[in-house]
């Protein structure tokens, strides 16, 4: 399924299958997440080369080896992430900050992704899997699992933990923070009961809208919801001290606030994409295996309607195609 240009539906191609070059895998597709950053890669938020297969929650089994590849076998079960190959020289690189290279590829956007059969991946950014998990179950910690991970541990080990837009990310998320001890309060839009309930199912300790008070003074809050606007109100509700981490990979502006409400040594950060070493230590069998993930399962010919239910809210969990 591929995305032509902003704005424009996916459309159906039919390809031959691609062969792999020097350094890379064939991955014969499972199962595909659907991000919110798809949404951003197909309505031109974020910079991609079209025509380009959307999807970086890869699920799937290594069927061929480029010429070099030797610490994956064919057969292997590997995730393929957002990062999909950084240039390993750069400041960042060099300094082991490669989720900042400066001519990074990301799978999906300006590599072809895993929204078709099979797909090409570095294989040095792909990793293998326990079995302990479904493909399904496995492919939203890909992304909206890492990248929560990596929110997770910038925010600190506060005990009461803000969440804020309760998708993919946060319910994963949550789990992971209850399993560590934690309070958990989850904002969701005004009038979201459905999100709200789901989030006490999974155990948080409150749920209301972002315009709410949940009586307390969080410790920290990550933003995984596209609206600057919760930033000021993220700022409203934590103690002094706290935390605001941003999420997202796209974010509308942010309004002003009055300083006032920054001060106290207060912080706003963003989380910029993922490293390998986010990956080794998040997806090992023992955390995966902690993690229940609610997916809704689409064919692949439906990416176009999984990606509309995500952008209208319909869906609690994630969404994945299965080719």
């Amino acid at each position: 399924m591929v995305s032509d240009r902003p704005g424009a539906r996916l459309r159906r191609e039919k390809r031959s299958i691609p062969r792999p070059g020097p350094g890379e895998v064939l991955v014969k597709v499972r199962a595909c997440g659907v991000c919110r950053t798809d949404l951003h890669v197909v309505d031109g938020d974020i910079p991609a080369n079209y025509p380009v297969v959307p999807g970086h929650e890869i699920i799937g089994d290594v069927i061929e080896l480029g010429k070099g590849v030797t610490d994956i076998s064919a057969g292997t079960r590997v995730g393929v992430p957002w990062l999909g190959r950084t240039c390993g020289t750069c400041a960042y690189c060099s300094a082991g900050k490669e989720n900042l290279c400066d001519t990074p590829l990301f799978t999906g956007a300006t590599r072809d992704g895993g929204y078709a059969t099979h797909t090409i991946a570095d294989a040095r950014f792909c990793f293998p899997l326990p079995n302990s998990i479904g493909d399904c179950e496995a492919a939203p910690l890909l992304c909206a699992g890492l990248i929560g991970w990596r929110a997770y541990r910038m925010a600190g080990d506060g005990k009461r933990l803000g969440l804020y837009g309760f998708g993919a990310a946060a319910h994963i998320l949550a789990q992971i923070a209850l399993t560590d001890g934690r309070q958990v309060f989850a904002f969701t839009r005004e009038g979201d009961s459905a999100s709200q309930e789901f989030a006490r199912e999974l155990g948080c300790n409150w749920a209301g809208s972002s315009g709410e008070s949940p009586g307390v003074e969080l410790d920290a809050a990550i933003i995984f919801a596209p609206a600057g606007a919760l930033v000021p109100k993220a700022l409203k509700a934590v103690r002094k001290g706290g935390r605001i981490i941003c999420a997202g990979i796209h974010m509308t502006d942010i309004p002003s606030f009055p300083y006032a409400d920054l001060w106290g040594e207060r912080r706003i950060e963003s989380v910029a994409n993922l490293t390998r070493e986010d990956g080794t230590q998040f997806l090992t069998a023992d955390r995966m295996a902690a993690i229940r993930t609610q997916t809704t399962q689409y064919s692949l010919v439906e990416a176009d309607r999984a990606l509309s239910d995500l952008r209208q809210g319909l869906l609690q969990g994630a969404a994945v195609l299965v080719p």
